[in-house]
């Protein structure tokens, strides 16, 4: 199974749902992520390395633009946000049946979006660093119910 996170610019939210989800190691899932408005080599946020190195997961240090490519490797595409799930959506209409936001999916139905700390104090980052790791951990209990 191959899982792709999409924030804004890879540097927060996607980075930190993608070493979160990695640092599960489930069987078989790869996960990578990107940004519908990234720009390819920048550093992801320094709170967002902070909170991931904290907690010694493995990460991605750079950030990534989406690809026509890596969308057509993914068989899970979870946005943060309802706009970047639109945005792909009108960009990529092929991969409709494959993209949710990572609330929508991982509740089965809450179509909410994981907050934004871009700019934000390091207590900012916690706060979404822990709603994704809940969220992950959902994502986690399904992928596995799914896998049986």
């Amino acid at each position: 199974m191959n899982i792709y996170f999409i924030c804004t610019g890879n540097t927060c939210r996607s980075p930190m749902a993608e070493a979160i989800l990695r640092s599960k190691a489930i069987e078989g899932v790869v996960v990578r992520s990107a940004g519908v408005s990234a720009v390819d080599g920048l550093p992801i946020s320094s709170n967002a390395k902070t909170l991931i190195e904290e907690a010694g997961m493995p990460y991605t240090p750079v950030s990534n633009a989406v690809t026509a490519e890596e969308l057509e490797w993914a068989d899970l595409v979870l946005t943060m946000t309802v706009s970047h799930k639109d945005l792909l959506l009108h960009l990529f209409p092929e991969i409709e049946k494959k993209t949710f936001t990572l609330k929508e999916f991982a509740t089965s139905g809450d179509n909410g979006d994981v907050h934004d700390p871009y700019g934000g104090s390091l207590a900012t980052y916690r706060t979404t660093f822990d709603e994704l790791d809940k969220l992950i951990e959902l994502l986690k209990m399904k992928l596995m119910e799914d896998g049986e």
